[in-house]
Formats: C-alpha cells, sequence, structure tokens
C-alpha cells in the first residue's frame, strides 16, 4: 500500500513539478535583461507558457538514448534508456555502485527479451510513464492560477555561471492562496515556493530550488500528510537542438502516510550522455540495449 500511494501520489507529483515548473519561463526573458524584459505581467506569461508548455512534455518527433542515475527507495540504480513514440525502455546497468554480476544481466536480459515477445505486458509496465505526462499536463493547466510570480529582488545569479554569458533572469514563485487545489495530486502546490532562473536566450529554466513552506494534507490527511521543510532542487539542461530535459533532481520529503507511519523519502536524479535517436518500436529500442556487452565496470 506504502508503494502504491508513493508511485501514484508524491513521486508522480515530484515528476509533474520538475516540468510544470518551467512552464510560466518561455516567455519571461524577451530581452537580455534590458528593463523591457520585465514589462510584461508575470500571469500573463504563464498563461501563454501553459499553452506552449504541453509540447515539452510531450518531445514529439524528439527522441533520447541517455543514462539514468538514480537514488531512490529502491537503491542506487544506473539504467541506458531510449525513447520510443510509445515509451521509454531502460536496461539497468550497475547496482549500489557496481556492474551487474553475470547472474543479474541475465535476469535484466531475460526481463527485456519478455517485454519483446509480449506488446500487452509492455502497455501495463509503461502506463505510470503515460500517468505521470498526464499529470504533468493537467499541473501545467494550473500554474497560472496556483502560483503567484515576481521577479527576484536584484536578479541574483548561480554562482557556476559561465562568464561572458548574459544574466539569468530570476524569478520567486510562491502559492496562490486563494487558489483550490481540484484533485489530491496538486494539493501539495498550496505549500510551494522557492525560485527559478531562466536562459534569456532560450527562455528554458536552469536551476530551480523550491520549499515546502507549510504542512500539506492530502486528502484531508487521511491519504497523507506531507510536513514542512521539504526541499526539491533541479537543473535543466540542453540535449541537443530545441530539445531540452530536465537532468538533475534532489528531493527530500517527510510525509505520513495513510495515517500510519512517518516516512522519510529522498529522491537523487540525474541523467547524462545524451543522443539524439530516429523514432523506433519499443522492441527495436530493446534489441538496441540488448546488443550491447554487460559493463564491466
Amino acid at each position: 500500500m506504502r508503494r502504491c500511494f508513493l508511485d501514484r501520489g508524491i513521486r508522480k507529483w515530484a515528476y509533474a513539478i520538475s516540468i510544470v515548473t518551467i512552464c510560466p519561463l518561455f516567455l519571461a526573458a524577451t530581452t537580455q535583461g534590458t528593463p523591457a524584459a520585465f514589462s510584461a505581467p508575470a500571469r500573463s506569461w504563464a498563461v501563454d507558457c501553459a499553452n506552449n508548455e504541453v509540447f515539452v512534455i510531450q518531445h514529439p518527433d524528439s527522441y533520447l538514448r541517455y543514462r539514468l542515475h538514480i537514488v531512490d527507495e529502491k537503491g542506487d540504480q544506473v539504467r541506458d534508456q531510449i525513447e520510443t513514440p510509445e515509451g521509454t525502455v531502460a536496461r539497468l546497468i550497475q547496482r549500489d555502485g557496481r556492474a551487474l554480476t553475470p547472474e543479474e544481466d541475465s535476469a535484466e536480459r531475460d526481463r527485456l527479451n519478455s517485454l519483446i515477445t509480449s506488446p500487452s505486458t509492455f502497455a501495463r509496465h509503461i502506463r505510470r510513464e503515460q500517468d505521470n505526462k498526464k499529470m504533468g499536463v493537467e499541473l501545467i493547466k494550473m500554474m497560472p492560477d496556483a502560483m503567484i510570480w515576481s521577479y527576484a529582488p536584484g536578479q541574483p545569479q548561480l554562482p557556476n555561471q559561465p562568464s561572458g554569458e548574459p544574466a539569468l533572469i530570476v524569478l520567486n514563485f510562491t502559492a496562490n492562496p486563494k487558489w483550490s487545489p481540484p484533485n489530491f495530486e496538486s494539493e501539495p502546490l498550496t505549500g510551494l515556493e522557492g525560485r527559478v532562473w531562466i536562459d534569456p536566450r532560450t527562455r528554458r529554466m536552469v536551476h530551480l530550488e523550491g520549499d515546502l513552506f507549510h504542512a500539506v494534507n492530502i486528502g484531508w490527511g487521511l491519504v497523507a500528510h506531507i510536513y514542512p521543510g521539504g526541499t526539491v532542487t533541479l537543473q535543466q539542461t540542453n540535449a541537443g537542438g530545441q530539445r531540452w530535459i530536465v537532468n538533475h533532481i534532489v528531493e527530500q520529503l517527510t510525509l505520513r502516510a495513510l495515517m500510519v507511519k512517518n516516512i522519510k523519502e529522498r529522491l537523487v536524479f540525474d541523467a547524462a550522455d545524451f543522443q539524439s535517436v530516429p523514432p523506433m518500436s519499443y522492441q527495436q529500442a530493446i534489441k538496441i540495449l540488448l546488443d550491447k556487452p554487460r559493463p564491466s565496470h
């Protein structure tokens, strides 16, 4: 029951937040830091961007292969991933900082081969990814009203900003007290505030820091109670051409699930080594993953 809640609730929310906090930012930097860049009302940017950000989540006609490193309640895992029009396929290549043993690699190969011969099994396997994207789209449509956006005083820059690059546009965001969440998944938005840094040339988010500044009850506290003090940090990068992707997330939450016990939830997510790939069937993608010999380190 705990795992079901985390997958369908907090984890899906964290995934979606990593996407939807980008949306009000695309139109925020219409110039390179000049006063004209700060003339448009923040909500107008959010409305326009909410209509466009759907394409970033669904990334039509753009597919990547990359390495994904996740540390969560499952442990420390590294996967080789390929996006396809039917969904993402992944091969586990490292666990807890080491390469898979021959026995573990054989089991992983068996799992992937079984997906090739069973499209119905793959459809069930990929349903969570599809649910996450659906939630992301729904939350994007809520963002113009759910948040209040403003320019950060002094426009503080990131310490690792490359020299010679134009100054980033910096926005603060906080929950709109007049907004009421329409469902369980959107309730954590009522306790979120933070700051985002935007590349003015590409109108993309570079860095985000968010905090849960007050406790949030999901389902009147019967489903979960999220304690204040939770944090999320994320970064986004250009993966090539017009494709941008979240490449780093650190999320920490403390919650009480189903009125039973407190749970400390920590997620570290890093994506790297992006390569553009042509559209292919998920079976073709699996065969490409299986063609690679078992990594020895």
